[in-house]
């Protein structure tokens, strides 16, 4: 067994391609490994922002030999009248490098067809490897570039290329470079190193100033981190994925602390932490009460060598940003809340849609039909009402300008500064939420409501204009707003007949086109739709099988929210004993009642009934009506449920689609009622039951 090496190496590749990029180069060659037959014991990944490394262990020296069956002509085309071979059979086992002596013949449907069955000898290791080329050149990323007079479009520019099986290198060449032994050390701190063997290539690194294993890469900022924050007394809680960004920033890591003046402590925290972590990829530290220290950890891509230059010069950067966000600041806190809003007029939301004051204008009308839907008391109504007349204010301030991602937190913050009501500064920051689809959902019902009304006046709004995603393409993240709605309406538990709020906020928009700046008429029911597709996808992530995905929004229900009951309810029962009898019931009921053309359905007439089974499922039906739409989708559940006998005995001893047609209308009708009510709960004849 011998082990392979592929390095490629690249100018530096930014920060968020390194990771996927070495993921996606370890998937791809171990499916070349598998479809050129050979095995292996594992296949390992590496990387660093200028190398993209893959080790395989556990190679064999060839390919497996093996049979291969090849089918050929039929034997009346094959052979002549006399049984001699015709030119046809002398071509195809020719072309097989086989005689004629080597045909077999094999019925397939009746007719026999020459086979023939030929060895294929496996090629050696360090052949099938040299046609790695186009595995690398195969890799997909966000964007590209070229360079010199290469066709070629990469991520950087290729500047060497390893390929080392054992101690012997397999030869291919991408553009100009070919393989060799030859890799590249720290840009600055190392040199040029040869590797003579599979096993020394990290060692050799190494001793390169390049740690290539990036899981040790990151354990050791871990531990530099950690460190250096027992020395100084700081708490430091690691962001995640600013560490896998720094990780794949640097080559060799070195932690060190930086300091920032005191006084820029006045500024929100927020925003310190905002320049530290997204503008200058610096960890905050903070002190046994979690208080923000005027501190930071940053990492180096070199060793500890005059670090005294290196901690100065990210102190003086990170001053300059602090000293910006100080003095916007300090100008935004001259601001007026009603100055800002009136800016807002100004502000185009979208050029097909209108302003960003208009959209607010909508969504203010919808967030009160939504939130005396949900049940808001008088208080919580003016708190939404206030808050959604100046929700979107901070978007023109200084600080927003220059930190976008502080859009709605500096809202609160400044909201709160001029006075405004906690509950309305923080429905302004939560109306944002999530920012992320399985990000942190609003916590106050004032928030809730105003996000909820925000996102669906996008999607309403980006509908009615005809800008619908397709495919991937969702310029607005349309799909994650209305994802977000899902999510919150479903944490709220709220009565959510999403229709009826939609055709109520249409009719009240669409009668001041001046006011709100356009008409919700086209595109409403595909958003309707939209928005149930992301229903779909929030049952998905809790395990809900299809089938009763289907079922649940094939549901003629309007509210949200008991569509989620439904899918728990299905979900709980599947494993009882009397779901599948129930179900099948229900199944027939659904699949007769459709049967029953609309324009007929009328009252039952139990003067038309000529039996007891009849009567029976007449009186359990009417007693059942009565109290539906009241019940809880469990309470519909048990009593769909405990109709089942009476529905069966009622299919035993009546004949449905009777001759006399008043008698079959009768029935029909009868079993048009008991669809409806199951409708409610689900399409339950999509359900798969076994």
């Amino acid at each position: 067994m011998t082990d392979f090496l592929l390095e490629v190496g690249l100018e530096e590749m930014p920060a968020h391609v390194v990771t996927p990029s070495i993921q996606q180069l370890q998937a791809k060659v171990t499916t070349f490994l598998d479809d050129n037959r050979l095995n292996y014991d594992s296949v390992l990944a590496y990387g660093t922002p200028r190398r993209l490394t893959v080790k395989v262990l556990g190679l064999p020296e060839k390919q497996e030999d093996i049979e291969e069956e090849v089918k050929g002509p039929a034997k009346k085309i094959a052979q002549d009248a006399e049984g001699n071979w015709s030119k046809a059979a002398e071509g195809f086992v020719r072309g097989q490098g086989l005689t004629t002596d080597a045909i077999t013949f094999k019925e397939i449907k009746g007719v026999e067809y020459v086979h023939v069955t030929k060895q294929l000898a496996g090629k050696t290791t360090k052949e099938v490897l040299s046609d790695l080329a186009p595995v690398i050149l195969s890799l997909t990323f966000p964007v590209t570039m070229h360079w010199a007079d290469y066709d070629l479009a990469y991520i950087r520019p290729i500047h060497w290329l390893i390929a080392l099986l054992g101690e012997e290198v397999v030869p291919f060449k991408i553009l100009d470079i070919e393989t060799g032994k030859t890799t590249r050390g720290h840009r600055f701190l190392g040199e040029n190193v040869t590797i003579k063997h599979v096993d020394e290539y990290e060692e050799k690194l190494a001793e390169q100033f390049v740690i290539v294993d990036s899981t040790k890469r990151k354990n050791l900022i871990r531990q530099q981190i950690q460190a250096l924050a027992e020395k100084n007394n700081f708490v430091v809680e690691l962001d995640e994925d600013l560490l896998e960004e720094v990780n794949n920033l640097v080559e060799y890591p070195t932690a060190f602390v930086g300091n920032f003046a005191e006084k820029y402590l006045a500024v929100p925290e927020e925003v310190l932490v905002t320049s530290m972590k997204e503008h200058q990829r610096y960890f905050d530290v903070r002190n046994q009460d979690n208080q923000l220290l005027p501190h930071f950890i940053s990492v180096r891509n070199g060793d500890s060598v005059k670090i005294d230059n290196v901690i100065h010069g990210n102190e003086k950067v990170l001053v300059a940003r602090l000293e910006d966000a100080e003095f916007f600041y300090n100008e935004d806190k001259k601001l007026t809340i009603a100055s800002c809003v009136e800016k807002l007029k100004q502000v185009t939301f979208h050029e097909k849609i209108g302003s960003i004051y208009e959209k607010m204008q909508r969504v203010a009308l919808i967030a009160q039909l939504l939130g005396k839907q949900v049940g808001l008391s008088a208080e919580e109504l003016a708190d939404l009402q206030r808050s959604s007349e100046i929700y979107k204010f901070d978007l023109v301030t200084n600080m927003v300008g220059e930190f976008p991602e502080l859009q709605g937190i500096m809202g609160e913050k400044y909201a709160l500064l001029q006075g405004e009501k906690p509950a309305v500064a923080t429905a302004i920051r939560e109306h944002y939420l999530p920012i992320s689809s399985e990000g942190e959902l609003p916590k106050t019902a004032v928030g809730a409501v105003l996000a909820v009304a925000d996102k669906l006046d996008s999607i309403f709004s980006f509908f009615a204009v005809g800008m619908i995603p397709s495919g991937s393409n969702d310029p607005y993240a349309l799909r994650r707003q209305a994802y977000g709605v899902v999510r919150i309406v479903e944490a709220q538990g709220w009565s959510f007949p999403l229709v009826d709020l939609q055709a109520a906020a249409d009719q009240a928009i669409n009668a001041d086109k001046q006011k709100f700046g356009l008409s919700l008429i086209d595109g409403q029911k595909e958003a309707v739709d939209f928005i149930k597709g992301r229903v779909r996808q929030f049952l998905l992530t809790k395990d809900v099988r299809h089938d009763v995905i289907d079922a649940v929004l094939g549901a003629n229900q309007a509210d949200l929210t008991r569509l989620f009951g439904s899918a728990k309810i299905l979900k709980e029962h599947m494993q009882d004993v009397d779901f599948r009898p129930a179900i099948e019931a229900l199944t027939r009921v659904l699949n007769l009642a459709n049967k029953a053309e609309a324009a007929e359905l009328t009252e039952v007439s139990p003067d038309l009934f000529e039996n007891g089974a009849e009567d029976d499922l007449f009186q359990a039906v009417q007693q059942a009506k009565e109290k539906f739409s009241n019940q809880t989708m469990a309470e519909n559940y048990e009593t769909l449920r405990n109709l089942r006998p009476l529905i069966e005995t009622y299919f035993d001893q009546t004949m449905v689609m009777a001759e006399d047609p008043a008698v079959r209308r009768n029935r029909l009708n009868q079993l048009a009622q008991i669809a409806e009510m199951t409708l409610a709960l689900g399409s339950l004849d999509k359900l798969v039951v076994k």
